[in-house]
């Protein structure tokens, strides 16, 4: 199976392609879409989106996987959250691909061992498990970090294990 994976934000969204099962995860690609502050929210978000339909057409996902929505003190950073999770959202169903959720503390669980790691204590582990040249950046990791948790839930006898939900 082939996963695009995604750790949604305005300006710095991370993304993943990962394949195999959890045993046997590959890494494609990944990398951070950065977006210039000077461009307005909606440019973003379109720019966003236009990102990852050509990710999706150039390395053909089975599945796309997209961090849950999180509870954060700001209401402006949920909302512009939200809004960046919506323009992954649309890319992939333009592309008719199935999306699967994923809280952030279920993907920490699976991938270090502790709901509660920080971005530093999750990019680490990613390059110890995928075997990676060098620590990814923060936005990546958490990206390959989901894409390992849906392969992982992907497995029957995992599923249960790692709670997910379709959208």
């Amino acid at each position: 199976m082939r996963v695009l994976s995604i750790d949604p934000a305005i300006r710095n969204t991370g993304y993943a392609v990962v394949e195999g099962d959890q045993k046997t995860a590959r890494v494609i690609t990944y990398e951070v879409i950065r977006i210039p502050a000077k461009l307005p929210q909606s440019a973003a978000l379109a720019a966003v989106r236009m990102h990852l339909a050509n990710l999706i057409k150039t390395h053909e996902p089975d599945e796309v996987a997209v961090e849950g929505i999180i509870y954060v003190q700001s209401h402006k950073t949920a909302i512009s959250m939200g809004a960046a999770r919506a323009a992954a959202l649309i890319a992939a169903a333009d592309a008719g691909l199935p999306v699967f959720e994923y809280a952030p503390s279920k993907v920490k669980q699976a991938v270090v061992g502790n709901g509660k790691a920080d971005k530093a204590q999750v990019a680490f582990m990613i390059r110890a498990l995928l075997g990676l040249s060098e620590t990814p950046p923060h936005d990546a990791a958490d990206a390959l970090a989901i894409g390992l948790a849906h392969l992982q839930a992907s497995d029957p006898l995992r599923s249960k294990v790692l709670d997910r939900r379709q959208v």
